[in-house]
């Protein structure tokens, strides 16, 4: 019923992501926060983009000079416009747009979200972050079983998949529906997506019962489809759970959702019914 969504990760600062709820009408009164985070990609993607266009960033190298080049500046900007606001004497910069979008992730006012499979690009987005006191977290982390006690030493939160695909690049050949059990029995915060439309949002139970099969504990992969990305993303006090207070967003499943067989009789939004099986 609610989901995050946004840029994809051609560029190495991609823009801003949104979180909505699922329900038909007008974006702007189905918005839960906006703007979300910032996107932010290492990896084969933006190698693969710019390479074709013969223009930086064609390395991993690159990418990340990149993306610390640009928050430097984005520090910078911060504190000129601190200092104009705080002396009358002394000019405002000129505004950038682009700096702009960054003042709230430079002030920790804002998730980074780093999109990352490989170990190498994890630890880069984490050294990154630490740099720059950021609050992240690490998407997909396909290799993220590989180093999972290092994720939990930094803190990190994850959001893993997808799973329901192929090794269509390099830095996929690690793939395991085993990944988020790992790392979730390790003590890191783990949700699992599907990466919309990579994998269609409606196998996002499916991914968690793959997971299951792989060896997660079956209520660390229910939590991981509901209350944990809610709380990764800092929405709980809205949805993820039942409680008192808070949204009333729920779905009514023929058989256990996890399971293959398992159809969605009715959905809830809200506190209203926004879809009947039995309706059609």
């Amino acid at each position: 019923t609610t989901v995050v969504t946004g840029p994809g990760s051609a560029n190495p600062i991609a823009g801003q992501n949104i979180c909505i709820k699922t329900t038909p009408g007008r974006i702007d009164n189905i918005i839960v926060s906006s703007p979300m985070a910032m996107k932010m990609a290492f990896g084969e993607n933006p190698k693969t983009v710019y390479h074709g266009k013969q223009e930086a960033p064609y390395t991993r190298m690159a990418t990340a000079a990149i993306i610390r080049e640009q928050l430097s500046l984005a520090v910078r900007y911060m504190e000129d416009v601190e200092k104009s606001i705080a002396d009358p004497d002394t000019d405002r910069p000129e505004f950038d747009a682009k700096l702009e979008a960054l003042l709230p992730v430079v002030r920790g006012e804002m998730q980074v979200h780093f999109h990352a499979h490989r170990r190498d690009d994890i630890f880069t987005a984490i050294r990154i972050a630490e740099e720059f006191d950021l609050d992240y977290v690490i998407v997909h982390a396909t290799e993220g079983h590989l180093c999972a006690q290092e994720l939990k030493e930094c803190g990190a939160r994850v959001m893993s998949g997808p799973y329901l695909c192929d090794r269509s690049k390099p830095e996929l050949q690690n793939l395991s529906a085993a990944s988020p059990g790992i790392m979730a029995k390790e003590g890191i915060k783990t949700a699992i997506i599907t990466d919309h439309p990579v994998i269609p949002i409606q196998y996002l139970p499916l991914c968690a019962g793959l997971a299951v099969r792989e060896g997660m504990d079956y209520t660390d992969a229910l939590r991981a489809i509901t209350i944990v990305p809610a709380e990764i993303l800092g929405v709980d006090d809205m949805v993820g759970s039942l409680k008192v207070g808070k949204d009333a967003d729920f779905s009514v499943w023929s058989d256990d959702p996890l399971t293959l067989c398992a159809k969605p009789e009715m959905v809830f939004v809200d506190g209203k019914q926004v879809y009947s099986r039995a309706e059609g």
